[in-house]
């Protein structure tokens, strides 16, 4: 006779786990939650470009001409503020006005404002929407991408792919509905690092973590049947572990006996469908081409983009990239040419391939850092030369497809790109607005945890209803 006791007694009751439960979950789980999508959905999976170190708003986006007047001049206090600012920059007695060194003009019927090292992304300018005004509280990496990424600079919070997969689930039963894609920095200068906590599934069952694909060996760790081990074989292991775990189940009540069921059958299916996925042979050179030179290099951000678009043909709802190395404290006219050369074009090929699939219109592609980098420089003023610190009053990012408006600038900063003048977009307002355009009410996706209800946009978030078509 087994005993329970009273603590997994409520568990199980209110799990409402048993046999009958995990015999479904050994068959294909693809379903969200009951009732959702709230609203009619404008997209139905999400490409997220996470541009890792923070891009420079004022050398790719944000046009200030004015400040060739003002360069080398020292950053008014009126601007500023008092605002704070970061232990890398406040030690300095000057704080010099620098102009981007890169040249900007008008591209499109939209008149977009875009740097000469975005020429690519100039050609799909009326395809996007960018948004200038872009703010968060965090003004260091790791509490402000994790901001971004989870909603809260603590971590421990799940992620944004996490709620998206566990709320609306997946569209296809043979891949993971998050996968997380990597790009090494293509800058000179030391890139910063990330953590798998970024992709996790915090509080929510682990079978909503992100899945990273690797660019070299097996795609998926331990995939792959060790040696001496048939798919017939592991099919007889996976049942029989299947059926060890219905009695924990029945013992205990752990919800996170469903999740790793689920992991196992995932992992089977995957077998078969992660090797045809990643395999580009048989796309046309003409594809090789719109992506670039370095589309046919594993684990280029170009080789990325092009997977993320086979990820969104064959259903998966989450795509995320992490592209590398765009803290450039020093050395910025340098390392930004070299991260836009590897970056520019794969992101709009992306953009125009989706467009001719007729994919374009139900996939939401987000491009943009955790913040934006200063109008003063960090460091000496060189001829030629400089660098920029941290800056999370306002910065650029750019969205495309899945009901957001083409051909939008949206917002304003003041002459110094330093603060926000007209229509504001907190990251908690990005968050809201992408679940919108997924048909997700964001004050309605919520999990209990610890005795509160969580949400991805904890108690904040606006949504930008000038953004949304």
């Amino acid at each position: 006779m087994i005993q329970l006791t009273r603590r997994h007694f409520f568990q199980r009751g209110a799990a409402g786990i048993g046999i009958p439960a995990l015999a479904a979950l050994l068959q294909a789980d693809t379903g969200g939650l009951q009732g959702l999508p709230h609203f009619p959905p404008k997209a139905k999976r999400i490409i997220y470009l996470h541009q890792s170190g923070a891009p420079s708003q004022l050398d790719l986006f944000d046009y200030k001409p004015a400040l060739n007047k003002l360069h080398g001049t020292e950053l008014p206090g009126s601007v500023r503020m008092g605002q704070r600012i970061t232990g890398m920059t406040s030690g300095q007695s000057s704080f010099p006005v620098t102009k981007s060194i890169f040249s900007f003009k008008q591209y499109g019927k939209s008149g977009a404002w875009l740097s000469e090292l975005l020429p690519h992304t100039g050609k799909i300018a009326d395809d996007i929407s960018i948004i200038r005004t872009v703010n968060t509280e965090a003004i260091n990496h790791d509490p402000a991408i994790t901001f971004i990424q989870t909603g809260s600079q603590q971590p421990g919070r799940p992620s944004f792919g996490s709620w998206v997969s566990y709320g609306l689930g997946s569209e296809n039963q043979n891949l993971p509905a998050f996968v997380v894609l990597i790009a090494q920095s293509s800058a000179i200068n030391t890139d910063q690092p990330l953590f798998s906590r970024l992709w996790g599934n915090g509080f929510l069952p682990s079978k909503y973590q992100g899945v990273n694909f690797r660019s070299s060996g097996d795609p998926v760790l331990y995939l792959s049947n060790p040696a001496g081990i048939d798919q017939a074989t592991r099919r007889r292991m996976l049942d029989g572990l299947g059926k060890l775990n219905q009695m924990g189940a029945e013992t205990y009540g752990d919800p996170e006996i469903e999740a790793r069921v689920a992991q196992y059958e995932m992992a089977y299916r995957m077998q078969t469908s992660v090797p045809e996925l990643t395999d580009l042979s048989k796309e046309p050179q003409s594809t090789f081409d719109l992506y670039g030179p370095d589309s046919r290099k594993p684990g280029s951000y170009a080789a990325q983009c092009l997977l993320a678009r086979r990820l969104a043909e064959r259903g998966v709802r989450f795509i995320q990239i992490y592209k590398r190395g765009w803290d450039q404290h020093s050395d910025l006219p340098r390392d930004l040419a070299l991260q836009c050369q590897s970056v520019d074009q794969p992101s709009a090929a992306l953009v125009t391939d989706l467009k001719q699939r007729g994919l374009l219109e139900d996939t939401l592609v987000i491009w943009g850092g955790e913040f934006g980098r200063t109008v003063y420089c960090q460091g000496k003023l060189m001829d030629g030369n400089y660098g920029r610190d941290h800056h999370p009053r306002c910065f650029t990012m750019w969205m495309a497809g899945g009901g957001i408006k083409p051909g939008l600038t949206y917002g304003e900063t003041d002459d110094f790109s330093y603060n926000v003048v007209k229509d504001p977009v907190h990251v908690h307002d990005v968050q809201a607005t992408v679940m919108r355009c997924l048909g997700v009410d964001h004050k309605r996706l919520t999990f209990q945890f610890q005795g509160r209800h969580f949400r991805l946009t904890d108690v904040a978030g606006q949504i930008v209803e000038k953004l949304i078509t």
